[in-house]
């Protein structure tokens, strides 16, 4: 059995193909996934999805590719949190790829959601592009250790890895692994541990192969499994099993929800 540790099932794409998407992921034998927040005003479409299947869970937070929001207190963060099947905090982080300028917005953002993190009792999910450094700095400051979390959607290098790791951190793959001209990001994840790794589809974007150039969805996060199963050496299911129960660990999910 796989799992997606990160989708936008709200997102149109896939919303309003839903029940396809949902039967697919059943018969791809992906038992549950997590549907991401990337803005407040649209938070409740999220959880109401969460609320309505018993095998999909939420997280809450702001992107930090959207400006000129009205920014979430550490306050509105912890509320949302404390909801029934919201298990994480984020998307979050840092994206200098797309930005340029003053960025300090984005840098207060993540510290806010940090901190609302550290006061929930919830996991980060961390976004971090072009920004690989100032994003490790940022969590050493607001001790997002005491959160824990996963680096999602990893095409960092080892050496951000290996610190984010050193901060009780997760590195979570997508269907960018399975591309051929993905040869560092298929370096990385032949040295992150099993252990500390978890897969995802970040639908309806970035699809896998034999799926790519088309939209995304939950079913094909076994073949990002298949291809880190591959780089290892091992059989898909050991992928499976250590993915899921690292899921399962990480957001304090009872597997038994579907």
């Amino acid at each position: 059995m796989f799992v997606d540790s990160h989708c936008h099932l709200d997102f149109p794409e896939l919303r309003d193909d839903l029940p396809r998407v949902l039967d697919a992921m059943r018969e791809a034998r992906v038992t549950h996934a997590l549907c991401i927040g990337v803005e407040m005003g649209a938070w409740p479409k999220v959880h109401a999805l969460a609320l309505e299947h018993p095998n999909l869970y939420a997280s809450v937070g702001v992107h930090p590719d959207y400006e000129n929001l009205d920014e979430p207190t550490v306050d509105l963060l912890v509320s949302r949190a404390h909801e029934r099947k919201v298990v994480a905090i984020g998307e979050t982080g840092l994206d200098y790829f797309r930005r340029s300028g003053d960025l300090e917005w984005q840098r207060r953002r993540f510290r806010t959601h940090i901190r609302a993190a550290r006061e929930a009792k919830r996991p980060l999910v961390i976004h971090t592009r072009g920004a690989a450094d100032d994003t490790i700095a940022i969590m050493r400051e607001e001790h997002a250790e005491e959160a824990g979390g996963v680096m999602h959607c990893f095409t960092e290098t080892f050496d951000v890895a290996q610190r984010a790791m050193d901060l009780g951190f997760h590195i979570s793959f997508s269907g960018i692994v399975t591309f051929r001209n993905a040869q560092a990001q298929k370096n990385v994840a032949k040295r992150v541990p099993l252990s500390r790794m978890l897969i995802e589809t970040d639908s309806p974007y970035l699809a896998p192969v034999p799926h790519r150039g088309k939209r995304n969805e939950p079913a094909f996060v076994a073949h990002v499994g298949q291809e880190i199963a591959a780089l290892h050496g091992i059989v898909v299911d050991e992928v499976a099993r250590a993915t899921s129960d690292n899921f399962f660990s990480l957001f304090r999910i009872d597997r038994d929800d579907r």
